[in-house]
């Protein structure tokens, strides 16, 4: 308890984190420090701490980064994946007080100043990310040091429950993106889970005007000949939770061309008559191995999800795989037959690569411009 109570510096406040199996980390606080509770899970990438701190998917979580040293090239407007940071929390083995970058516009701790998020820095992150490899995703409570640490930390974890993610990340309205050009050749309608920024960008780099729609917008309104294609983005939470958004795509799917990403994925399958389930502590990191079955050649992706597709429900009259992970043979990728869909389980407009699987974009353009050519010669 003492090591808890005393900092390094007289001014220094410290905290600790305690898990719901007991275990506790005690370590200094930056950015807004508040008690809280959220959903334990590691990123593995050694970059891009500020697209995971804006990633709409960590909605709810606490995030550990693995790499040690975070923060040294700071904070930058331009790599926001959201308009605001998504995490609860976010801990460091160390933060970096002093970033040197020329495109470093504040430091990471002011940064989670000016959105109210709390940080931690000083523990034993490779200890905490083996324990969640051990014994999984769970949750946690990171509190002040004082008296009552453990009573506050088990009251704030028994209270925590994260309830319709979705519907806290998703747009109020429909927003439009032109293509970058300015010279449109193709509509895309974007359902919004959680979308991450570098998603419109990939669309509108490739010449395509895209409407970002709310998570739960009806199947009518897009099915009326106005969009060349559908696009479902990532997203936070269990995908079954979704139950609006599955009877959505179940309307929409094979009527025009589809692309999906992340709980996209996720939520076309359980459409698609399959199933999914929880993984043991998730895929999160900017170094996950997936292979491309067609292609016979393993990419490394860009990866932030907690659930996967379940290989033994998908259904081989519809369901074809195209992409596995190479390190737990999870299900990646799926192609649905007679139609014009396609989804997969990672980032392909992350591009960690750093443009490995862009060509998942091109394949969803040229799949909507066979479909409009199609559509001009049976006119």
């Amino acid at each position: 308890m003492d090591d808890c109570k005393i900092g390094k510096k007289e001014n220094d406040l410290r905290a600790v984190l305690i898990l719901e199996d007991g275990t506790r980390f005690s370590g200094e606080t930056y950015g807004d420090f508040k008690d809280i509770a959220g959903e334990i899970v590691f990123n593995t990438g050694m970059t891009g701490y500020q697209e995971i701190l804006t990633d709409p998917s960590y909605y709810g979580q606490i995030v550990t980064m693995t790499y040690p040293l975070i923060g040294n090239y700071g904070v930058n407007a331009e790599d926001y994946e959201s308009s605001r940071p998504n995490v609860r929390g976010f801990i460091t083995r160390e933060r970096c007080e002093k970033p040197s970058n020329f495109r470093c516009e504040k430091t990471l701790d002011e940064y989670l100043k000016k959105y109210n998020i709390p940080g931690l820095f000083g523990i034993d992150t490779r200890k905490l990310t083996k324990i969640l490899r051990e014994k999984g995703t769970m949750k946690g409570a990171i509190v002040a040091c004082g008296d009552d640490e453990d009573s506050k930390a088990a009251g704030l974890t028994a209270d925590f429950n994260i309830k319709n993610p979705v519907e806290k990340v998703t747009t109020d309205m429909p927003i439009e993106y032109t293509a970058n050009n300015g010279k449109s050749k193709l509509k895309v309608a974007l359902f919004d889970y959680g979308v991450k920024t570098n998603i419109i960008r990939s669309l509108t780099k490739r010449g395509i005007d895209v409407t970002v729609l709310p998570s739960k917008t009806d199947a009518s309104k897009v099915l009326n000949g106005k969009y060349d294609g559908i696009m479902l983005s990532n997203g936070p939470g269990d995908p079954k939770d979704c139950t609006i958004e599955i009877e959505n795509i179940k309307k929409m799917a094979g009527e025009i061309p589809m692309f999906a990403i992340c709980l996209g994925h996720q939520l076309t399958a359980l459409a698609m008559g399959g199933d999914t389930k929880r993984l043991k502590y998730g895929h999160r990191g900017c170094n996950h191995p997936v292979k491309d079955i067609s292609k016979d050649r393993t990419y490394i992706t860009s990866q932030n999800h907690g659930y996967t597709v379940v290989t033994e429900s998908m259904k081989k009259n519809l369901m074809e795989i195209t992409h596995i992970n190479m390190n737990d043979l999870t299900v990646e990728g799926v192609r649905y037959k007679g139609m014009d869909l396609f989804t997969v389980q990672f980032h392909p407009e992350a591009s960690p690569g750093p443009r490995d699987t862009a060509y998942l974009f091109d394949e969803f353009v040229e799949m909507m411009c066979k479909n409009k050519e199609r559509g001009t010669a049976h006119a």
